[in-house]
């Protein structure tokens, strides 16, 4: 799936716009945002993969941050937040009560930044159940929604239908091999022996368990409770609660 980048790049925003990021505030780098995305798809005589967190926004003008002229086909992951919980928590090296509270929040964004640059731009996320619905019920895209758990539980099924879903409709020894080359194991074994450029400094590893259901281990009869208040209405509409 080349090529690939994450749609917050400021280097994509850069070089495609022909503006320095750093010379403008988030909410103008926003704006031109759609238009980088037409440029790029405009300018590729194939598919360009982009890895999004960003909720599904609009700006003031009504019009969405993610144009539909520049989109085929949304593959979007979900995993049951009880077991985010746990992986965001790691991630950003911090603990699970103020991950969750993370969670919780309708104003989250990362990179949400005043005092310094980096290397992506801000990324509105909102609180889990509302990046849910943003995608699934808001943007009108053609979506596919991938279940973590359906991709470790029932991984060749899983995969065959996204790849038929953005045209790719590989053979199935190709997705197998794909499968077992993307195992938590090889990762792993990767990350230990090359690093892995989206980890942060402050953790040990970007991959840690993937495991599904972890938070049985985990989280405590509270947290989990709060997860459930917040998030129930989802987790049930997909299966996890």
């Amino acid at each position: 799936m080349m090529p690939s980048i994450i749609a917050s790049s400021r280097e994509l925003f850069d070089e495609t716009s022909g503006i320095p990021s750093s010379d403008l505030l988030s909410d103008e780098i926003e704006r031109s945002r759609p238009s980088v995305y037409e440029q790029a798809a405009a300018e590729s005589d194939d598919p360009v993969y982009f890895k999004i967190h960003d909720a599904y926004t609009f700006l003031h003008d009504g019009s969405p941050l993610i144009p539909s002229s520049a989109t085929k086909a949304v593959l979007y992951i979900i995993r049951n937040p009880l077991d985010v919980a746990i992986s965001f928590a790691h991630h950003m090296s911090s603990s699970i009560d103020r991950t969750i509270s993370i969670m919780n929040d309708p104003d989250y964004a990362f990179c949400n930044f005043n005092d310094r640059l980096n290397i992506q731009l801000r990324q509105i996320i909102l609180s889990w159940s509302q990046h849910v619905t943003s995608w699934v019920d808001d943007s009108g895209l053609p979506l596919l929604v991938m279940r973590y758990e359906d991709m470790i539980g029932n991984a060749l099924e899983t995969f065959t239908k996204a790849s038929s879903f953005i045209g790719l409709n590989e053979p199935e020894e190709r997705i197998r091999t794909a499968i077992k080359n993307s195992s938590f194991d090889i990762l792993k074994e990767q990350e230990n022996k090359k690093g892995f450029n989206e980890k942060n400094n402050k953790t040990k590893s970007f991959f840690r368990k993937g495991l599904v259901d972890d938070w049985k281990n985990v989280l405590t009869k509270d947290q989990t409770n709060l997860i459930f208040k917040s998030h129930g209405n989802v987790m049930k509409r997909f299966g996890y609660y």
